[in-house]
């Protein structure tokens, strides 16, 4: 593996810079969403109306039959496997809405996010996937592209996986989260590493291109010892792409977190020693650190996103479309239009009866100032990039970028101190721990972030 993408583990510096700071899938960040005028907003949109370029789609279907009870996604816990009609006639209302903005610009990302979307019957895919091709510009067969879903493997049937392949699917995202029986018995959600080799099996048959695995650090009961058995059963299996989440126990925000028995999640030591075993299990197996929370195969095109300089950050994530708008559908989904956030209402009452009355359901959002560009882009710099030119924001922006940021360049002398960066005269460098504390540098930037605040964010590991 190269030195430049190799990731160090100084145990002393992470415990100084594993602080609260957001994980930056935005700036502003969505704590400064605010209400914003139905009106504003039509006239935003309307404006997109000439636009030709590429658009990202994200559709967000809520329905869970099992409440995971670590969960702090938008979702709704039901056995009725016809509760979705209803949600797929507003998801159709709301397509038509956004069709005549949007309608004519080549999807080359669709991501289906949940809840659980493979909940949805083959038939309720199927009318799904009709509706997307009908009201906007996607034709896998003959566009290039990255076209993704959530699963769980315990609610996805091979005919559901042969369906997706069918219509032009080329990612999988499974939802693992740790093959620990134990684990698994304290956080609801129970699924044999034998159901999940089933799955990833017939899905490389059918020809699905690039397989991710959601993995949690800090589950109730989970070790060092357990989780380098998980981390052995997930290598043999390959995915592509492997997403390491830290968990958060946060009862009092997360009512299904209550159910988990708080003496039971890992304390910090215990946690950070997971973090780093798991670190460099992943480094010795071949995976590059992508950043964050992202690892991935060299040959990936996440990986190679990285390595060319193309790479984005948004809600998703890490993603592989650099500067292209995010058109987000469904309950309390968020969209990325041209320098505004918009998020839909996260009540699927609300949603619906707004859709109903043949209203956009969008709730709150923000409009970037030219300050938030400024500093959005320097951000997605740093997070992607891993790499800042003065320079170059002051002739992007037409600023003196040093004057600018003279406070900010301070803070950052504090950080090259310790090697998370190097400065030379106006160019910053992200090293590679300082990849591993990426929060911790990005909030250099972030003129909305203090102390007051600092509590609604997890820690940085």
């Amino acid at each position: 593996m190269a030195n430049q993408w190799y990731v160090p583990w100084n145990e002393a510096l992470i415990r100084q810079y594993d602080v609260t700071a957001p994980r930056y899938t935005s700036y502003p960040t969505a704590v400064q969403f605010e209400a914003l005028q139905a009106a504003e907003v039509r006239d935003h949109l309307d404006q997109q109306r000439g636009k030709t370029g590429p658009l990202s789609l994200y559709l967000h279907i809520p329905f869970c039959q099992h409440l995971c009870f670590y969960c702090a996604c938008n979702k709704i816990a039901t056995k009725d496997r016809d509760r979705p009609d209803a949600y797929l006639d507003m998801l159709e209302r709301e397509m038509a809405l956004h069709a005549r903005n949007f309608g004519h610009r080549p999807i080359t990302q669709l991501h289906f996010g949940g809840g659980t979307p493979t909940f949805l019957s083959t038939r309720q895919m199927t009318r799904l996937l009709d509706l997307v091709a009908v009201y906007f510009d996607w034709d896998p067969v003959n566009q290039a592209g990255e076209f993704s879903i959530e699963l769980d493997p315990r609610e996805t049937s091979d005919n559901m996986l042969r369906l997706l392949r069918r219509r032009g699917f080329n990612r999988l995202s499974f939802g693992v989260q740790d093959f620990d029986h134990q684990t698994q018995l304290a956080i609801n959600r129970i699924q044999s590493f034998e159901l999940v080799q089933e799955k990833v099996k017939k899905a490389r048959e059918l020809g699905f291109g690039s397989i991710n695995f959601d993995l949690i650090c800090g589950l109730p009961h989970q070790t060092p010892a357990s989780f380098a058995r998980t981390w052995e059963q997930t290598l043999s299996l390959s995915p592509e792409r492997i997403s390491l989440y830290n968990y958060a126990h946060l009862p009092e925000r997360f009512k299904p977190q209550r159910r988990i028995d708080p003496t039971s999640v890992p304390q910090a030591d215990d946690k950070l020693r997971i973090l780093r075993d798991s670190i460099a299990l992943l480094q010795q197996a071949g995976y590059l650190y992508v950043g964050m929370d992202h690892f991935a195969k060299p040959g990936d095109e996440l990986a190679k996103a990285l390595q060319d300089g193309s790479l984005q950050r948004n809600f998703q994530g890490y993603s592989t479309q650099a500067e292209t708008d995010m058109l987000a559908l469904g309950v309390s989904s968020i969209s990325q239009i041209d320098g505004v956030y918009l998020q839909n209402h996260h009540a699927i009452e609300r949603y619906e009866a707004l859709l109903s009355d043949s209203q956009l359901a969008i709730k709150r959002g923000v409009f970037l100032t030219p300050d938030d560009k400024i500093r959005q882009w320097i951000i997605g710099q740093l997070a992607c990039q891993g790499r800042l030119s003065l320079a170059e924001v002051s002739a992007r922006f037409n600023i003196d970028a040093a004057l600018y940021f003279s406070h900010a360049w301070q803070q950052l002398g504090e950080l090259a101190k310790d090697d998370l960066l190097t400065i030379d005269a106006d160019l910053v460098r992200v090293r590679p721990l300082g990849r591993l504390l990426l929060r911790a540098i990005l909030v250099t930037f972030d003129a909305y972030f203090h102390a007051r605040i600092a509590s609604r964010y997890s820690k940085v590991l």
